[in-house]
């Protein structure tokens, strides 16, 4: 069983039913009867055109779902059994799916597991395995987005903006079960960047490889979080930074500056610098200024203070910082760094204590208790 192509197949062969006739939901249900047919039947006998297999399996499913639901309902079958002629390429029908699964009237987490199911071709299974839910639960979170999406007209699917946020959502998941999020969203990028001519898309790509290839060296022993100025810079994949750092370059020479360009621009100033004591902080600093410009967003005032802080001293960190709501996730620990840098070791082992007690995750938590533990320590004569 070839699993990768089925998975290629899944938007196209959705793409050729919504085409002849059959909406969203209906042809994503038949395609998923179709698949598990394929999975019965293929190991014994590969057919010779896969693709047109599933088309024809799944045309038959949707019909023979839509005449029951008709003979119930007692009215005539209200669509088409031929398909047009000419059939669209299977791009224009990927493509059209991500803008689906990405209609404004969905929640964001709909949005994505609809784009992992129909786009990704991933089973109801391995999405909840991968967000560690039950498989109930992800699929009356599906089940949601179909019947949100039935009866509407799908003239205005959702913007490349939507797309790419789902896309992105779907990346800082990271991984869980057998589906490895990340990895799929990159590959999901990679198909997208092959089907539009937007830098932007080119720009998530690249952010999403220059932050991948330092995932071995994020965590030690018993899953701790390591801070990118004390990671192994041996263990980030060179091939990937160097792939990452194309991509951006080519999506920059468009010259139509985007916020995911101007993030993995950052990202590949930390990539290129072989120490962090060597890392070019009065660039980062200059492309904060531009991602402040594009989006005006708090996270990246944050952000950039700390970038400040290492670029003009830490009391200039902490300056930035000023006009900063305290509640901002990673603010206490933020300030917490900032004072410890410009030596003062009481007051940061207390904010770093305080930002361990608001931590939302486990890992978070401890790392932040650690660093508390260890300023105080330095602070016994």
């Amino acid at each position: 069983m070839n699993e990768p192509l089925l998975r290629e197949l899944v938007p196209v062969v959705i793409g050729v039913l919504v085409r002849r006739g059959a909406d969203f939901a209906s042809a994503e249900d038949a395609v998923q009867e179709a698949l598990i047919r394929a999975l019965a039947t293929w190991p014994d006998e590969m057919p010779r055109d896969p693709k047109g297999w599933l088309v024809a399996v799944g045309w038959r499913k949707f019909l023979d779902s839509a005449r029951a639901e008709a003979s119930r309902r007692g009215r005539e079958l209200a669509v088409q059994t031929e398909p047009p002629a000419g059939p669209a390429p299977a791009a224009d029908d990927t493509l059209r799916l991500f803008f689906l699964c990405a209609h404004p009237t969905l929640p964001q987490a709909s949005a994505v597991a609809l784009t992992l199911r129909a786009v990704g071709g991933l089973t109801t299974r391995q999405i909840a395995a991968a967000y560690l839910v039950p498989e109930a639960t992800m699929a009356q979170r599906i089940s949601r987005a179909k019947r949100r999406l039935a009866g509407l007209p799908l003239d205005r699917p959702g913007d490349l903006a939507t797309v790419l946020r789902v896309l992105y959502l779907v990346f800082n998941e990271g991984y869980g079960g057998d589906v490895d999020l990340a990895a799929e969203a990159i590959r999901l990028a990679r198909q997208l960047v092959a089907l539009t001519d937007e830098p932007e898309v080119a720009g998530l790509l690249a952010l999403m490889l220059l932050h991948h290839a330092r995932r071995a060296s994020r965590t030690g022993a018993g899953g701790r979080l390591v801070p990118l100025g004390e990671q192994d810079r041996s263990r980030w994949d060179t091939g990937m930074i160097r792939e990452g750092v194309a991509v951006l370059q080519t999506a920059l020479a468009r010259d139509r500056l985007g916020e995911y360009q101007a993030q993995a621009a950052i990202a590949a100033l930390h990539a290129d610098a072989r120490t962090a004591a060597e890392t070019d902080w009065v660039q980062i600093v200059e492309w904060y200024d531009e991602l402040l410009l594009l989006t005006g967003s708090p996270v990246v005032r944050l952000n950039r203070a700390v970038a400040v802080g290492e670029a003009d001293g830490p009391r200039a960190g902490l300056a930035a910082l000023a006009d900063l709501d305290p509640a901002l996730p990673r603010h206490t620990a933020v300030t917490a760094y900032l004072h410890e840098r410009a030596g003062d070791l009481e007051q940061a082992a207390a904010l770093y204590a305080e930002a361990a007690r608001a931590a939302t995750t486990m890992p978070e938590r401890v790392h932040l208790t650690r660093e508390a533990a260890r300023v105080r320590q330095l602070l016994r004569p």
